[in-house]
């Protein structure tokens, strides 16, 4: 069963997949992109459970890549975001973009738009 809810964690790593794209979405390049983008580190153990979940949960698929010579002969797993994916982070950041449009103290801009007061 498809679910829609996503925790903040699990958003992050989502968006990273999307980030990175089909040929760099894999554990280590996400742990590593996680780092860099937050300034936090956080396990592979972590995110390898978030990726299963997230996959579970319907909005990844994943297929084992090539084998390389850099890492030993062995095989990684790429992870995509399938169109339920895309949508679920489509609704979440409406959602977010409704409340901080309704926040008094902030004025921002976003996509080229004003939501000053």
């Amino acid at each position: 069963m498809k679910e829609t809810k996503l925790g903040e964690f699990e958003e992050v790593i989502l968006l990273l997949v999307g980030i990175l794209g089909e040929d760099d979405a894999y554990s280590f390049k996400i742990t590593q992109e996680f780092k860099d983008q937050t300034g936090r580190s956080v396990s592979i153990g972590a995110v390898h459970s978030t990726l299963s979940r997230l996959e579970e949960k319907g909005f990844l698929t994943s297929e084992m890549g090539k084998a390389t010579a850099e890492r030993g002969g062995r095989r990684k797993r790429i992870y995509s975001i399938t169109a339920y994916g895309r949508r679920t982070l489509e609704i979440s950041r409406d959602f977010k973009m409704s409340l901080w449009r309704q926040f008094p103290q902030f004025g921002f801009e976003f996509d080229g738009l004003n939501f000053s007061r």
